[in-house]
């Protein structure tokens, strides 16, 4: 019964993560939410917004912050609370901007596509598409964990981080498993298989 009553909270937990991105990061205007232009919004609002909800007036201010803190379960830190405010750390699709510091990002990083728009990507560069930044994985199994989300089979593209960051494309990171940037060029692009260079 206890493994039972773990598997529910843990399927509950997962449920209120999405429904927080979708209200933060996509859809605030859907129920009334105000958004400041850093994407703060108000925690008791979001609180009341989650009390109207059938599906979700068991989530408490606690459960909100647990999930902030702790994610809801595969370790990524989507949300960040700070007092009253509460805010995605990433993942807009709404014309916000969320201010991170820049930092220097490890030699390479990881982006997981399908096997369809890689070879676009090899060939016009990677791009944001609706989003504010491309998300950037520290390792490759991760990558690949990302973008079976969208495709069965992704391929996992290989970012030259430190010569994009040297030829002066800024880089962010969200949390340990995030990095963030914008446009980057084919040439900084290697698919495993195919490792010359692009210079376009």
């Amino acid at each position: 019964m206890r493994e039972t009553s773990d598997l529910k909270r843990q399927a509950q937990r997962v449920r209120l993560s999405k429904f927080l991105a979708l209200i933060l990061r996509h859809q605030p205007e859907r129920f009334g939410l105000a958004l400041d232009e850093e994407g703060w919004a108000s925690l008791p609002e979001v609180l009341e917004i989650l009390r109207g909800l059938p599906n979700f007036r068991w989530a408490t201010r606690a459960d909100v912050i647990e999930i902030a803190e702790k994610g809801s379960g595969d370790g990524k830190q989507r949300f960040e609370v700070e007092g009253d405010r509460i805010r995605a750390r990433y993942g807009h699709s709404i014309a916000r901007t969320i201010r991170y510091e820049p930092c220097t990002p490890p030699p390479r990083l990881y982006h997981g596509t399908s096997p369809e728009a890689a070879e676009a990507i090899l060939q016009e560069g990677l791009k944001p598409m609706g989003r504010q930044y491309i998300h950037l994985s520290p390792d490759p199994e991760t990558a690949a964990r990302v973008g079976a989300r969208h495709t069965p089979h992704p391929l996992v593209l290989t970012v030259r981080a430190d010569e994009a960051h040297a030829a002066g494309i800024p880089f962010y990171q969200a949390d340990e498993a995030v990095y963030l940037t914008g446009h980057i060029p084919p040439s900084f692009l290697e698919l495993p298989g195919r490792r010359e260079r692009t210079d376009r």
